[in-house]
């Protein structure tokens, strides 16, 4: 295992602390780390779990955890440790552990979302962050992407930068999920869902309430323009940055294995899931949440 870097050694100091044995290995991408934690499972058990892993998510924005055979309930208690976890009307709940969310991709009903996004930014409180557990895998393929959207704007000139605070976005949830809309009973499927979440404006850019860091904040999958440019204009503002957040530089590539646990800040990311896996069975268990918890300081 690589050598732990000096800004995350306190939170894993913390875990040791409490008779664990975990280890931190950041990925080689500019952002993601794997957090190996046999552990986990006690500690969601004794409510520590979430405020241990919150230091080390601001700091790498993507934690990998392999080989965690966490029960439903188990993952729903670990969510709530993080904060309040938001529904979603386009997607069905575990009718045993109702607040999760079932991502789930068959070969009668294929995976719609194959763009980079992050998450429910079509709400007026998009989900800070978001859990997500393996339990289907198809043989093949269904791998899954981050970038660092803090990396991308970092790299910019700084007038470019400068110009990008100024601005909002619109965001929609129509505009989203319009290939489930044009579908028979679409429309009637997702109507509370619709009339929830009218078209809402975010800035551009987002500051990090943790880490402070500055991030774009725009997506291809439910931003429609940029509010005070010409349609031409927004449009072609948006096509490059989504050219550039998306160069290799800045990209983390996941390849699932089963039960692999991910917890990503979308404050500072964007995803995508490849889906070249179409014909086989892939299923993943989500949590999505809304206002986090206070951060604690000691257990």
């Amino acid at each position: 295992m690589g050598q732990q870097d000096h800004r995350q050694a306190p939170a894993v100091a913390a875990i040791r602390a409490l008779g664990g044995s975990a280890g931190v290995e950041p990925e080689p991408a500019v952002l993601g780390a794997r957090v190996h934690w046999p552990e986990l499972p006690a500690q969601i058990a004794a409510g520590h779990a979430g405020h241990l892993l919150r230091p080390l998510l601001a700091q790498h924005q993507v934690l990998l955890l392999p080989d965690q055979r966490i029960a439903p309930l188990a993952l729903q208690d670990l969510a709530e440790q993080f904060g309040d976890i938001l529904e979603h009307g386009a997607y069905p709940s575990l009718p045993e552990a109702p607040r999760l969310q079932i991502l789930e991709s068959t070969p009668e009903q294929p995976s719609k979302i194959e763009q980079w996004h992050t998450d429910m930014t079509f709400s007026a409180t998009p989900p800070p962050v978001t859990v997500l557990h393996a339990q289907i895998l198809p043989p093949v393929g269904g791998d899954t992407l981050w970038l660092s959207t803090s990396a991308a704007f970092e790299a910019l000139s700084p007038d470019l930068q400068a110009f990008l605070r100024t601005l909002t976005a619109e965001h929609d949830f129509r505009f989203g999920f319009r290939e489930s809309l044009a579908e028979p009973g679409g429309a009637q499927r997702l109507a509370a869902s619709i009339a929830a979440n009218p078209p809402v404006q975010h800035p551009v850019v987002l500051e990090h309430p943790e880490t402070g860091r500055a991030a774009l904040y725009v997506n291809p999958l439910f931003t429609t323009r940029i509010a005070s440019l010409a349609p031409a204009e927004s449009d072609a503002l948006l096509s490059f940055l989504y050219g550039h957040m998306q160069a290799e530089r800045f990209v983390l590539r996941l390849r699932w294995t089963p039960d692999m646990l991910v917890i990503w800040d979308n404050r500072s990311t964007q995803h995508r899931p490849e889906t070249d896996y179409l014909g086989h069975h892939r299923r993943h268990l989500r949590a999505t949440l809304g206002r986090l918890a206070p951060r604690e300081t000691s257990v």
